[in-house]
């Protein structure tokens, strides 16, 4: 592989103005298909092979009007007063008025249905609306609002929950935008010179352009949801600007030491380029595998960001050289490479390196240990996906879900929907009557209503209101109980019963995201242990890989459920609201944490592996493979840190634990497992580091990721007219 990336490096080099035009016949060529073949997103959420899903297409095509959005209006008369009135007479007419918005198909009198709170201080209408929660848009919801507001003229508390709450749009794009502004400034204080700082930023941008321009077009021909690109967008940028570092910061180092521009790119894409394609195809994988899960738009997400994490590669091996050629000399200018006597002076890496394998025992000790106990959170982590509960206290679905906890219960904000379905020969209407029956004793059943047939006559649905809260697991015991309940009364009612509703699709998503966990897992793991191995020929060097990676994912969850679950300085990062953990999110983390992890893993030990090939004892390839990597791992490591921190800024706490998670496990990863624990594992291990079983090494391709095969075919860098007194700092 080194002498073909070698060969793909000169050849971009000599003919970069034909490389260029190619890329940006490529980028104008994805513009116009983007413009002309794109599509409509479609923000449908599906999770086929749950019950609740199955309920949801089977009501879509029996009672279609079941399915539409749902919302709840509150109306609360001030403290010790009742609804009554002049008060009654505002709630009414205000309903009215919302019965008559558009989008919407009924709105409920709760006067006339008996959802008037015991001390008559609260009231519950509940909305329908024409569309699907997935279709409804803010207008027909600021329709609601501004038709229900009449009453505050009275007196009168009016607040929304449900779908009836306008979604708020995102500040868009803000985490990007302060993590390209700080990777800017971290590669011109890494290089020294606003050249080499440029250049990775340039080619990132191109690689993640043609990536979202790909994105946008496909949404011509496949389903793909609004937020498909936002993984592609942050992954694509942060690999782009590492992966184009790693091979400028090998050109820069080699032309220092007299290496001709030429051969210098040349052997820049042969080596580092080596380890950028091994370290893509580890995000590439971890990514795709995203479709082990078996929801949709996860499978779309990974397989858009893989793609573009592809084009960043492909960018960094062809367009990274060629515009090396532009440059020039240009990139020689700088104050962090030294010649004469300060060269001499060891970098801050070369003495932390030194230090970590001198007291390698105790540095693998405590990082094991410290990483250990911040992942004991975990052991207490809750899965769920927001609701009214987890709204700041502020916000009107959160006031609405107060209001109804007090006036109802709690079992009010997340009712259950039970489907009937007669169509195989039994009556829907006695099926049903019987279900409710059977459900209506049951402990944490608040009430149940009465069951509702479609105009065939074969489908029925109930609604189940519990006593408990939609996140609480009295609620998911219930679901379960339900369930198995139901399949004996299958047999007997001759129909089949089915659990659905908002509460019960949160339960069967987090019971998809929990067991979908470990395979996802054991696929990334598994795939990412064959290509180390190709990659280093050594058994030990990708298992400490990998046990670092679980040392830092059981950090990152440990501290985000310590913070975002139990509240443990949530206030210092603006979260108002404590709430389980987002579903989607430890399979998210995963994937994108353990590419970069891995990123950071080839791009520290493959210099190691070739000091090693090269002759140098294990001590010094770990130090002086170390020292060469660690300026640029720190660069990218901040990097990315700070484009995951940017979005510890919205105001969205899913979207604040996402950042969380990302930034503390990136940041842990690169400084605490792969500067700290990895050096001084490959130290302890010695020449074991690289043992690999004669039987798997003949089995294995050799890829030459450390670039022997430049080293005897094309000489080395002083036979090529190295200056000896110069050196990379």
């Amino acid at each position: 592989m080194a002498t073909a990336l070698y060969r793909l490096g000169r050849a971009a080099f000599r003919r970069r103005r034909l490389v260029l035009a190619i890329w940006l016949v490529l980028f104008a060529g994805m513009g116009v298909a983007a413009g002309t073949l794109s599509g409509p997103t479609n923000d449908r959420f599906s999770i086929p092979g749950t019950e609740a899903q199955q309920a949801i297409d089977l009501l879509s095509e029996r009672l279609p009007q079941a399915n539409g959005a749902s919302g709840r209006i509150v109306f609360a008369a001030p403290e010790g007063e009742q609804l009554t009135g002049q008060q009654r007479t505002a709630v009414q007419e205000s309903l009215a008025r919302v019965g008559r918005s558009g989008g919407v198909l009924a709105a409920s009198d709760p006067f006339a249905t008996g959802a008037v709170s015991e001390d008559g201080r609260i009231a519950l209408s509940s909305v329908t609306f024409r569309d699907t929660a997935q279709d409804l848009d803010n207008d027909t919801r600021a329709a609601v609002e501004q038709a229900a507001d009449g009453a505050k003229a009275e007196g009168v508390q009016v607040e929304f929950g449900g779908d009836a709450v306008q979604q708020e749009a995102g500040a868009g794009g803000i985490g990007e935008v302060i993590g390209f502004a700080v990777a800017a400034l971290v590669l011109a204080i890494t290089f020294g010179s606003l050249v080499a700082a440029g250049l990775p930023l340039l080619t990132a941008l191109v690689g993640v352009g043609i990536g979202l321009l790909g994105i946008t077009t496909m949404t011509g021909f496949v389903d793909l949801s609004s937020t498909t690109p936002t993984l592609a967008l942050m992954l694509g940028l942060a690999v782009g600007i590492d992966y184009a570092l790693f091979i400028i910061s090998r050109h820069r180092t080699q032309l220092y030491e007299g290496l001709d521009p030429e051969e210098s790119a040349g052997r820049a894409v042969g080596t580092a380029g080596s380890a950028v394609v091994f370290a893509g195809a580890t995000v590439v994988i971890a990514l795709a595998a995203l479709t082990v899960v078996g929801i949709p738009f996860l499978t779309a997400m990974g397989l858009a960001a893989a793609a573009t994490v592809a084009v960043a590669v492909l960018v960094a091996i062809t367009l990274v050289p060629a515009l090396l050629g532009f440059a020039g000399t240009k990139l020689m200018k700088g104050k962090n490479f030294e010649t004469g006597p300060r060269a001499a002076k060891p970098t801050m890496g070369a003495r932390w390196v030194g230090f970590v394998t001198r007291h390698r025992v105790p540095a693998v000790l405590l990082t094991v240990i410290a990483l250990g106990a911040a992942a004991i959170p975990v052991l207490s982590m809750r899965l769920g996906l927001p609701d009214d509960s987890t709204a700041a206290p502020s916000q009107t679905n959160r006031q609405a879900y107060d209001l109804l906890t007090e006036g109802f219960g709690p079992g009010f904000n997340g009712p259950l929907t039970i489907v009937v379905d007669a169509a195989r020969g039994g009556s829907a209407q006695q099926a049903a009557d019987a279900v409710a029956a059977e459900f209506r004793g049951h402990s944490d059943v608040a009430a149940i209503g009465r069951p509702t047939l479609n105009r065939a006559g074969d489908t029925a649905i109930i609604s189940l209101t519990p006593r408990s809260g939609p996140s609480t697991t009295e609620t998911k015991d219930l679901v379960a109980d339900i369930r198995d309940r139901a399949g004996a009364l299958d047999e007997q009612l001759n129909a089949e019963i089915l659990v659905t509703g908002a509460t019960a699709t949160n339960i069967d998503v987090s019971d998809r995201m929990g067991a979908a966990l470990v395979p996802y897992l054991a696929v990334i793991v598994g795939l990412a242990m064959l290509l180390l191995m190709i990659a280093f020929r050594s058994l030990l060097v990708p298992l400490t890989a990998l046990g670092g990676f679980l040392l830092t994912i059981g950090a990152a969850f440990g501290m985000t459920v310590l913070v975002f679950q139990e509240g443990f300085a949530a206030s210092l990062i603006g979260v108002e609201q404590t709430a389980p953990i987002i579903s989607l999110l430890p399979v998210l983390i995963i994937g994108i944490l353990f590419g970069l992890a891995m990123d950071y893993q080839v791009f520290l030990v493959s210099r190691m592996r070739e000091e090693h090939v090269h002759g140098a004892d294990p001590d010094t390839a770990v130090k002086e493979g170390f020292r060469h990597g660690a300026r640029v791992v720190t660069a990218a490591a901040l990097i990315m840190g700070a484009v995951f921190s940017g979005f510890i800024l919205e105001d969205d706490a899913i979207i604040k634990s996402i950042g969380f998670a990302l930034a503390f496990g990136i940041l842990v990863d690169a400084f605490i497992v792969r500067m700290t624990l990895i050096p001084a594992l490959m130290s302890l291990l010695g020449t074991r580091a690289w043992w690999l079983p004669r039987w798997l090494d003949r089995a294995l391709p050799r890829v030459d990721i450390e670039g022997e095969t430049l080293r005897t075919d094309h000489g080395t860098p002083a036979a090529a007219g190295a200056a000896p007194e110069k050196a990379a700092v």
